[in-house]
C-alpha cells in the first residue's frame, strides 16, 4: 500500500508566519515531503492549492484554516480545518456550530493543540482547548511541535536553548494530550482519529546584530509527520489527490511520525482475523481472536495499548506480534534513543476490535 508524508499546521504572511506559500513549499520539498495542508489563523486563502516541483520532485500543497475566536482572550479553542473549501471563520466564537458548519461543507476538523500551556517566561499565554462537550470532530492534533516547547522550558534559559537547539526539544506528546485521547477513546464505539502538527511560524529574532530565524520551517518538515496509507501515489488530479488524502484523514490511516531520529516511513501496524484484515483506523470483528501485527523500521522499543492501558512491550524488535483475545481499542506507541533521550517516535492510529454482534435465536417450526 502507498505510503505519502504528509506536514500539516502552518502558517504564512497572511496570518502570522513569515514565509509565502512558495517559501513554505521549497522547503517542503527540500525536506522530501509529498503533500503538505497550510492554515492560517481565521483566514481561508483561495486559489493556491496545486503542485510545486523541483527536478523529480513532487509536491502537493493543500489549503485549510486554523479557526478560533478572535474576541475571546485568551484566544482557546483553536479548531484546525482541512477539505470545507471555504471560510470558516465567522463561525469561530461558538466552536459546536464550527464543527456543525465544517461538517456540512463535507470537510473534516481536528482539535488543534489540546493543551497549550501558559510559559510566563515569554509572556506566552494558555491556548487550551476547553469547550469539550463538543461533538461531531474527527479527531485531536495530538503532537504539536511549537506547544511543546512551552510545556518542557522550565526556565528562559530552557526555552532559548531549545530556539537554538530545536533538535533536542520533541520529547513525544504531551502527556494530557494522551490521557484526554484515550478517555475520549473510551466511550462506546467512540473513533477519535489522530494527526501531528507542525504549527510552523518560522520566527525571525532580532537582538542587536543576532539575526536568527527560530524553528525554520525545512526544521518542522523533517520533524513531526502524518504518514497516510492510500491507494495510490499522487495522480496529478488535484481533486482525485486531496479527496484521497482527505479520506486516509478521516479514517484514520496514517501514524504520527518523528522522522528527524530516523525515517518512520515503513511502520505499519495490522490486524488478522479469521475472515477479515484490518489497519489503522478499521474496525474488526473479535471472532475468536485476532492477531496483531507491528512492523518497525528500526529495532527499538514498542508498545501496545488496550483502552489507554499498556498490555505488552517489545524492546530491540522489528516484527512484533500478539492475539488480541479481549474487544478493545488498540493502538501502538514507539520509542527511540535519541541525543541522550528516549523520545517519542511513532504513534499510531487505533485499530477497533468489536465485539461480535449476537447471532439471532432460529426456533423450530
Amino acid at each position: 500500500m502507498p505510503e505519502l508524508v504528509l506536514n500539516l499546521h502552518m502558517h504564512t504572511t497572511y496570518s502570522d508566519g513569515t514565509g509565502s506559500h512558495s517559501d513554505l513549499a521549497r522547503a517542503a520539498l527540500s525536506a522530501g515531503l509529498d503533500a503538505i495542508i497550510v492554515t492560517d489563523h481565521n483566514v481561508h486563502v483561495r486559489g493556491l492549492e496545486g503542485y510545486h516541483q523541483n527536478g523529480s520532485r513532487k509536491l502537493l500543497m493543500l489549503i485549510g484554516e486554523e479557526v478560533h475566536d478572535p474576541y475571546r482572550q485568551p484566544p482557546k479553542n483553536h479548531l484546525l480545518i482541512f477539505g470545507a473549501g471555504r471560510e470558516m471563520a465567522s463561525y469561530g466564537s461558538d466552536p459546536q456550530n464550527l464543527i456543525d458548519q465544517v461538517r456540512r461543507a463535507g470537510g473534516i476538523c481536528f482539535i488543534a493543540h489540546p493543551y497549550d500551556l501558559e510559559l510566563k517566561a515569554f509572556h506566552e499565554l494558555d491556548f487550551s482547548w476547553v469547550d469539550w462537550q463538543v461533538h461531531g470532530y474527527h479527531g485531536l492534533e495530538l503532537w504539536n511541535g511549537m506547544s511543546e516547547i512551552k510545556a518542557v522550558s522550565k526556565s528562559v534559559l530552557h526555552a532559548v536553548f531549545y530556539a537554538f537547539f530545536p533538535r533536542f526539544l520533541p520529547h513525544g506528546p504531551l502527556p494530557q494530550t494522551l490521557a484526554k485521547w484515550d478517555e475520549l477513546l473510551s466511550a462506546k464505539n467512540s473513533r477519535v482519529t489522530v494527526v501531528g502538527g507542525s504549527d510552523a511560524h518560522a520566527l525571525h529574532m532580532h537582538a542587536g546584530p543576532l539575526r536568527r530565524t527560530l524553528f525554520p520551517y525545512e526544521y518542522h518538515f523533517k520533524a513531526i509527520n502524518n504518514h497516510l496509507l492510500v491507494d495510490s501515489d499522487l495522480t496529478g488530479d488535484l481533486i482525485a489527490d486531496r479527496q484521497m488524502i482527505l479520506n486516509a484523514l478521516r479514517a484514520g490511516h496514517n501514524f504520527v511520525g518523528y522522522d528527524l531520529p530516523h525515517d518512520t516511513r515503513g511502520f505499519r501496524f495490522t490486524a488478522q482475523g479469521k475472515e477479515a484484515t484490518a489497519s489503522m483506523g478499521d474496525e474488526i470483528l473479535l471472532g475468536d481472536g485476532v492477531t496483531l501485527q507491528v512492523r518497525l523500521p528500526l529495532a527499538t522499543e514498542c508498545r501496545l495499548l488496550r483502552n489507554g492501558e499498556r498490555i505488552k512491550t517489545w524492546t530491540s524488535q522489528e516484527y512484533c506480534t500478539h492475539l488480541a483475545t479481549q474487544p478493545g481499542v488498540y493502538r501502538v506507541e514507539v520509542y527511540i534513543d535519541y541525543l541522550g533521550k528516549k523520545r517519542g517516535w511513532i504513534f499510531s492510529n487505533p485499530i477497533y476490535i468489536r465485539e461480535a454482534a449476537p447471532q439471532p435465536e432460529v426456533k423450530e417450526a
